[in-house]
């Protein structure tokens, strides 16, 4: 059974969605560049509105192994996703510090960058395109991934059930596609959780 995550939430009515819908996931972005930032203090106050069944993923890009793991150990966040060049070291400082799961995401140019998600010794690993472009990476790269994987980028009610059919994900991860001018949608939202529950 795919699983959904809804990223990028940043405001209280965010996370009144997310507790009406009940995705398995939502993420927290923790990097400054981007323009879905939230800072600790709003994670932390967010994620106390959060229902319990909804697991909180922290979005960070070449952050600091002791903030991360300062967030994980005081329960703002459940899961560390790592977006930018942390290699294996990273990965195995940060398991030294934390209990919390650890998401790595590759972006796909190649099928090589499929190659390197492979063995990756994160607890899953994240497909995308980028920093959150909307855009799908060419799945045409994509050919079979002997683990289970999030896919991400360019995902959207127009795609979702061709995604889970094709590449049948352990989850998918949605931003952009669930956004008007920049906001989290409900009546997106709403229809991507139909949509993938219509799927199983």
């Amino acid at each position: 059974m795919t699983r959904i995550k809804f990223c990028g939430l940043r405001r209280a009515e965010d996370i009144g969605y997310a507790n009406e819908l009940r995705p398995d996931y939502i993420g927290f972005v923790f990097w400054e560049n981007s323009r879905r930032y939230v800072t600790e203090k709003t994670a932390a106050d967010l994620k106390l509105r959060l229902d319990p069944s909804v697991k909180a993923v922290g979005v960070f890009v070449d952050e600091d192994v002791d903030t991360v793991a300062d967030l994980c150990d005081r329960g703002v966040i459940d899961i560390a996703q790592l977006h930018g060049n942390e290699d294996e070291a990273y990965i195995a400082a940060l398991r030294e510090k934390t209990d919390a799961p650890i998401i790595k995401a590759f972006k796909i140019r190649s099928a090589a960058d499929i190659a390197a998600a492979a063995s990756s010794t994160a607890d899953h690993v994240l497909l995308d395109s980028g920093y959150g472009t909307g855009k799908p990476f060419d799945w045409s790269l994509f050919s079979a991934l002997d683990r289970p994987f999030f896919l991400a980028g360019g995902i959207s009610a127009e795609n979702l059930a061709e995604a889970i059919g094709r590449f049948r994900p352990y989850a998918v991860d949605l931003s952009s596609a669930i956004e008007t001018d920049g906001f989290k949608d409900k009546r997106k939202m709403t229809e991507i959780m139909r949509i993938l529950r219509d799927y199983r």
